[in-house]
């Protein structure tokens, strides 16, 4: 007896609910994989594209047999399916192989009896169904990390205008569209937005997001140039490292079948090319050995610590003399020697920076260096003498990476700043200010023993406890490295501000 075979006819668009239902129906009657055809209106080699077969509950149609299996009699007992089975379903229905609906109905019907079947790997058609389920989720990633929205003008939006409106254009291998669009609505919720591609469509107006699955495989990709190219180009030309560059690994990242919709792929040829090249001058620019005088002014400074009697105990001159050999973090090794705080030991106001910096280093002095001199300029305009202030650093070694003879300015960290805590501690203890100064968030961790965001305490007075304030600014140092001239201005007379309210507030001690 021949088994008359089943033509099941599905839209084909990864669509869980729609395969499962058809998939219910097949189960409950006991049909088997081998008497079951199915068939995608979506799928390029689809012979019945423009056919009409069974879609979820209908009754089940037949045509003409073709093997001589016989009919199942019996409708099938309802089974629990693996949670694990729809995770892999879900991915694997959006893949664009025409195969992947009798694949999995294959494993289901093979679930009945082998429960932990889809942690046999090795057994061919699990292999494949995780095969295709990883190329979804790869294709997935890459629109994620591949889509470039462009800007519509306004008299394309058709909008009110409230709302900035973007469109897409990405060629997926898979049915991935309605997989992936939720994460662009999470991305960029704050805007109205589409993605077409070749697949279907995405749509988010800030309210709904709408997926359609219409084709255009025929649709041309469009034209999506603007300014924003040239922004995605220098930023791909800054994280570009030549000294890491495997071709390979990078094409199989960035497959060349994404180039033409990347503006920053134009520059991939010349920057291969140029590799060797820039490498080379990585290379010259490689740090170096400070200057001999580095070394030199170091042995001094060693030198001068063992010279002479030792001050008296619980002076501010005692403990300069115990921080000059000073081992408590590992900051001491590079460094040139302790810099030390200065001035009076019962002044009133103790001012607390982050770090010596290069020439402080070297002449073992706080505040001298460039951000130390505009220090001076501003406390001066704002009426606030240098010298009846105790300054001092919250860490006391210079941190620094070299770059050729250069030795550029490092952060310290937690631990160097918790370690380096003592000394400040000393000197709080021993001059006793009423009032201290915090200039930058490493000094108002230091002083607070925690961290604390300096936007928080920027311009105002903390109560310290033991008859102490402390008043919080930013670092002159922020104020060298601000690019734009007119905020730099801005923040100088913030700054300038702050160091009156310290003057004001010196005035009442």
């Amino acid at each position: 007896m021949a088994m008359t075979r089943i033509r099941i006819t599905l839209e084909g668009v990864g669509a869980l609910d729609e395969w499962r239902q058809a998939a219910r129906g097949l189960i409950a009657r006991a049909i088997p994989p081998e008497a079951v055809d199915w068939t995608s209106r979506r799928d390029a080699t689809d012979l019945f594209a423009d056919s009409k077969g069974l879609s979820g509950s209908a009754p089940l149609s037949t045509v003409q047999a073709a093997t001589d299996a016989p009919r199942p009699q019996e409708a099938m007992p309802s089974f629990a399916v693996p949670r694990d089975f729809i995770t892999l379903a879900e991915a694997v229905l959006c893949h664009s192989d025409p195969s992947r609906f009798d694949l999995l109905y294959r494993l289901l019907w093979r679930l009945r009896g082998q429960r932990d079947l889809l942690a046999d790997v090795s057994d061919p058609e699990v292999a494949r169904a995780l095969a295709l389920a990883k190329s979804v989720r790869r294709d997935a990633h890459k629109m994620t990390a591949f889509v470039r929205f462009k800007e519509l003008a306004p008299d394309e939006t058709g909008s009110d205008g409230n709302r900035r409106r973007f469109f897409a254009w990405f060629e997926p291998d898979h049915y991935i569209v309605a997989r992936t669009a939720p994460f662009f609505e999470r991305r960029f919720n704050d805007m109205d937005w589409i993605i077409a591609t070749p697949k279907g469509t995405a749509a988010w107006n800030g309210e709904r997001l709408s997926v359609t699955h219409d084709s255009h495989e025929t649709v041309p990709r469009p034209n999506l140039t603007d300014d924003a190219d040239g922004l995605w180009r220098t930023y791909f030309r800054n994280i570009f490292n030549p000294a890491r560059l495997k071709v390979k690994a990078m094409q199989a990242e960035m497959p060349k079948k994404y180039w033409k919709n990347l503006p920053e792929a134009a520059l991939i040829p010349e920057l291969i090319a140029g590799a060797e090249a820039r490498v080379r001058e990585m290379a010259a620019r490689a740090p170096t050995h400070p200057p001999a005088f580095h070394a030199g002014a170091g042995r001094k400074a060693r030198e001068n610590v063992v010279e002479g009697e030792a001050p008296p105990e619980g002076t501010i001159e005692a403990l300069r003399s115990a921080a000059a050999s000073c081992t408590r973090c590992p900051l001491h090794c590079n460094a040139t020697q302790t810099v030390f705080g200065e001035g009076p030991d019962d002044a009133k106001v103790m001012v607390v920076g982050e770090q010596p910096g290069d020439q402080e280093d070297l002449a073992g002095r706080p505040f001298i260096g460039p951000a130390g001199r505009m220090f001076d300029k501003i406390a001066h305009e704002a009426g606030l003498a240098r010298d009846v202030l105790y300054v001092t650093n919250a860490v006391k070694h210079f941190k620094y990476e070299p770059r050729g003879k250069r030795r550029l300015h490092k952060t310290p960290n937690a631990g160097e700043i918790r370690a380096c805590r003592w000394w400040l501690t000393g000197e709080i203890a021993i001059v006793k200010p009423k009032l201290i100064v915090a200039m930058g968030a490493t000094a108002l961790t230091s002083v607070m023993n925690h961290t604390e965001k300096l936007a928080d305490h920027r311009g105002r007075f903390t109560e310290l406890g033991e008859g102490r304030t402390l008043y919080t600014t930013v670092h002159p140092s922020y104020l060298l490295r601000l690019p734009d001239e007119a905020r730099r201005q801005e923040e100088i007379a913030r700054f300038r501000a702050d160091l009156a309210a310290v003057k004001e507030a010196q005035a009442r001690l």
